[in-house]
């Protein structure tokens, strides 16, 4: 199954889930687990990369204007903010790298926890060693609860024509004390440049809705429906941060990690997403806007994609905000104050704000005089992304039990 045609099954969702591998076990006592991620200090954020991996991530042409950008930054001619590297950009949007035990013994890999998609994949010993640059690898050899999964394939290719693709092995899956004990795991045999110059990312768990998948000849289950049975509550949160490593928690709602009650809205999963509608939005402290924003809630997404109304209406307020043919998107200075943007989760007195802080996502150059917007257009995607500008902005239920979006306020790291 090509990722391209991940939106086109969900009415296969049943029957796709029928044949998989049953739900593995708890190791420990508690059915709740918390996980620190961890810094990936060697990130470089570039803006026109991210909003082109968003593109190719949904398996969307990128615009005229985002290609060529791509293109110039991509032959070198681009620097990073120092000036005094040529840009080296993250292949997928890995800020914060969780680690993940898998086998026995353990072995620890940082992973991308990916609420957009459904793979649990990693570089393995199987990788080519031409594609490996850096990456821990995961070797199903050296573990004694690996068994192989015969005749099962995985592949993802994207819309630029980056791929990964291998075999599938079923073993031991352990995060912060959680365990699956037959859990799918996608050995990478191949994987394309694009993955291979990601040195710190050593693969990604995706926690979207299992149908998802893309292992064949059955489609196989992600690791929170697999521990779902065995969790105090059938939920995970995130708690992503600006600047500093965040939590996913598995299992409860931590109390401490937010300063306000929970406004929870319905999820749509027929798609496989986390998806759903906010009612409307606001513009600093201007008025309230009402208008429905059908999107997904994507913690493997960097920026924040909205209709190009929307956006149009931010940026038309935010002085020496500007579209740029060049960077394929909207930039505004790096300097001065730039106005929050709001947006609803039920009605205009449940905002989640985010900082126009967030919304100067990263410079366009080495001057460090103008910078990427962090809200960009979903124009030809389909539907928005509420991707990690937004998200940072808020703690976030994933209540897949009562199929349901919680956001609540929380403290905030700004630099203004």
């Amino acid at each position: 199954m090509r990722f391209e045609s991940v939106l086109l099954v969900a009415g296969l969702a049943a029957e796709a889930l029928a044949g998989t591998i049953p739900g593995g076990t708890r190791v420990g006592r508690s059915g709740t687990a918390s996980l620190k991620q961890v810094r990936n200090t060697n990130f470089i954020r570039n803006g026109p990369i991210q909003l082109a991996r968003i593109y190719n991530k949904y398996g969307i042409a990128l615009p005229p204007d985002l290609r060529a950008a791509v293109t110039r930054i991509r032959s070198g001619r681009y620097k990073r903010t120092t000036g005094s590297v040529e840009t080296n950009p993250e292949n997928n949007d890995v800020e914060y790298l969780t680690p993940v035990s898998i086998g026995t013994p353990a072995q620890v890999l940082h992973l991308d926890f990916d609420t957009g998609s459904s793979d649990l994949w990693v570089f393995s010993s199987e990788t080519a060693k031409n594609d490996v640059d850096g990456q821990t690898l995961y070797n199903p050899n050296k573990s004694s609860t690996a068994q192989p999964l015969q005749g099962y394939t995985w592949q993802i290719s994207y819309g630029d024509g980056s791929s990964s693709s291998g075999d599938v092995y079923t073993d031991t899956v352990s995060v912060g004390g959680l365990s699956v004990s037959v859990q799918a795991v996608e050995v990478a045999k191949k994987v394309s440049s694009e993955f291979t110059s990601d040195a710190n990312n050593d693969g990604l768990l995706g926690l979207a809705f299992s149908f998802l998948n893309t292992v064949e000849p059955v489609a196989q289950k992600t690791f929170f429906d697999n521990a779902n049975s065995t969790l105090d509550a059938p939920l995970f949160t995130a708690d992503l941060k600006s600047g500093a490593p965040g939590h996913f928690n598995f299992g409860y709602i931590d109390s401490s990690a937010h300063t306000g009650s929970i406004t929870y809205a319905p999820v749509d999963s027929s798609g496989g997403f986390w998806s759903w509608t906010s009612p409307g939005y606001k513009i600093g402290s201007g008025n309230f806007t009402p208008t429905s924003v059908a999107g997904i809630a994507d913690t493997g997404t960097s920026l924040f994609l909205l209709p190009s109304p929307v956006v149009e209406a931010y940026y038309n307020v935010v002085s020496g905000a500007k579209y740029d043919n060049s960077q394929g998107g909207y930039t505004l200075p790096c300097t001065g104050a730039a106005p929050s943007f709001s947006f609803a989760v039920n009605d205009a007195n449940t905002l989640v704000t985010v900082p126009g802080d967030y919304i100067k996502y990263a410079p366009t150059t080495s001057s460090g005089k103008t910078c990427y917007g962090g809200i960009q257009s979903d124009s030809g995607i389909g539907f928005s992304i509420f991707g990690d500008v937004a998200l940072k902005a808020a703690f976030v239920v994933f209540d897949g039990g009562k199929g349901q979006l919680g956001w609540a306020p929380k403290k905030l790291n700004t630099t203004s």
